[in-house]
């Protein structure tokens, strides 16, 4: 049995904050990550009370916030943007501490191959000063894998010279934008992970990167070059990279991010219930592939 918490996304139950934290404890989740960037969890609409008060529910429930998600859906490409960006990001920090998590996940933009590109030394700046302020919260940014491949990521980490940017590491979202290897990208980039998603795909043929991360959201998630699968039925090796996050000594979480169909609490109650009840899913892998039932188009 691997030493790896399971947390689900809140937003994929599709309901008002209260009961989706019923709905976690119902599925047997530990932990849950939140969104932050809009609606009532954003941080200009939850004063110090209201903090408290979420807070408290969600213990009250027997769970964790695993992360928060701070994606604000732009990157840091722009240097006429990031400031108010930047700003932005450092209060989903403050949210974060507040809610008692050191984890804000987020998409930085597609880091270029080539650290001479003009675009590499505006993100460099822009993720220098997020890393900064996450240093001195004892906090990280957890870059969402998937932009680009592994070592390119970890030279741009490198180059921060700080763990206040790290990774949040989504092994479907290698396979299906870039075709790098998931299990491999654990080892390369096993200083930095924090957090990680548990999801499968394929990729059904090449698009640049470039040109999926400068989609908007709804147009990204039905493009037809990839497909996101039920895990066991992509391509992501999931028992090798199980035993790669073993193996760095990852003890986190493994939150699966999901938009199942029409009945989302129903989906992962029945992948409870199987878990409870049949002697195969025992291990945690085998957990988390029955959690992930339907198939979808999808890739954030």
């Amino acid at each position: 049995m691997y030493p790896f918490s399971i947390g689900v996304l809140m937003d994929g139950f599709r309901t008002d904050t209260l009961t989706a934290l019923d709905k976690a404890v119902a599925v047997g989740a530990t932990g849950i990550q939140v969104y932050a960037t809009r609606g009532e969890m954003s941080p200009e609409n939850m004063n110090a009370e209201a903090r408290r008060e979420f807070l408290k529910r969600v213990k009250d429930h027997g769970l964790t916030i695993s992360a928060l998600c701070g994606d604000l859906g732009h990157g840091f490409n722009d240097p006429k943007l990031n400031p108010e960006l930047i700003e932005k990001s450092k209060r989903i920090v403050d949210l974060a501490k507040d809610l008692e998590t050191d984890v804000i996940t987020t998409h930085i933009g597609v880091v270029p191959n080539d650290p001479s590109h003009p675009r590499y030394a505006i993100m460099q700046d822009a993720c220098g000063q997020l890393a900064a302020y996450a240093d001195s919260m004892q906090a990280h940014f957890a870059v969402e894998t998937g932009p680009e491949i592994a070592t390119t990521l970890k030279g741009f980490l490198d180059s921060l010279h700080s763990k206040g940017v790290s990774v949040n590491l989504d092994p479907a979202n290698f396979v299906m934008v870039t075709g790098d290897d998931p299990v491999q990208a654990v080892y390369t980039l096993k200083d930095y992970i924090v957090h990680t998603h548990a999801k499968d795909g394929k990729r059904l043929h090449y698009v640049s990167p470039e040109i999926l991360y400068g989609m908007e959201e709804s147009d990204m998630l039905n493009d037809a070059s990839f497909i996101e699968l039920p895990l066991g039925e992509g391509d992501v090796d999931f028992p090798a990279y199980f035993k790669a996050l073993n193996d760095i000594g990852y003890k986190g979480f493994l939150t699966i991010e999901r938009e199942v169909g029409d009945d989302p609490e129903g989906d992962i109650r029945k992948a409870a219930d199987r878990k409870r009840h049949t002697s195969e899913l025992q291990s945690l892998g085998n957990l988390v592939c029955r959690l992930l039932l339907e198939k979808k188009k999808g890739g954030g």
